[in-house]
């Protein structure tokens, strides 16, 4: 019996700290954001352009041009098109893609939310990969959430720009 006791004090133990832990990450978060969001002005920060850098060449991969300059290129492009998209977009959305941006781009945010240890811009495409694909398949519906924006977000953008068609033998809108 005081066996089943202790284990169970070891539990409430252990859940008490992951709430605890919950709380100062939703704090830290939460201040990291306000004291740098992930858009300025309805652009994206330099840290938001790294992060959809990054996100871009991830799901990218085997789509992109094979020439390394012409992936750079073609990355810039897509990052310029989210800045136009952000642009366009109304000030309560804009407020919100800034929260989430802001909040990936901070290590706590980036660790908790997408589980990826490396920053964007040093992270390798397998990594990000894999960091993705954990939060496609997370448990948690937030991170799904994420996941599908951060998707959406670059495959609309990138897709947007007519010369990336021929990538996927869309050969273009049928003239009417």
């Amino acid at each position: 019996m005081i066996a089943c006791d202790s284990a169970g004090m070891q539990r409430r133990s252990v859940l008490k700290l992951g709430m605890a832990s919950a709380v100062v990450l939703s704090i830290a978060g939460g201040l990291a954001v306000l004291l740098q969001p992930g858009l300025q002005n309805g652009k994206l920060t330099l840290a938001g352009r790294e992060l959809f850098a990054s996100v871009g060449r991830a799901i990218l991969q085997g789509t992109l041009p094979a020439d390394p300059k012409d992936a750079a290129q073609a990355v810039t492009g897509l990052v310029d098109r989210i800045d136009a998209l952000t642009l366009a977009l109304p000030p309560h959305v804009q407020a919100e893609l800034s929260q989430l941006v802001g909040l990936l781009c901070t290590a706590a945010g980036r660790r908790g939310l997408a589980g990826l240890d490396t920053d964007w811009s040093l992270a390798s495409a397998t990594q990000v990969q894999a960091a993705l694909e954990s939060m496609r398949y997370s448990g948690l519906a937030l991170r799904q959430q994420t996941y599908q924006a951060l998707h959406e977000i670059v495959g609309g953008a990138y897709f947007s720009d007519n010369s990336t068609w021929s990538a996927v033998g869309y050969p273009g809108p049928v003239t009417v």
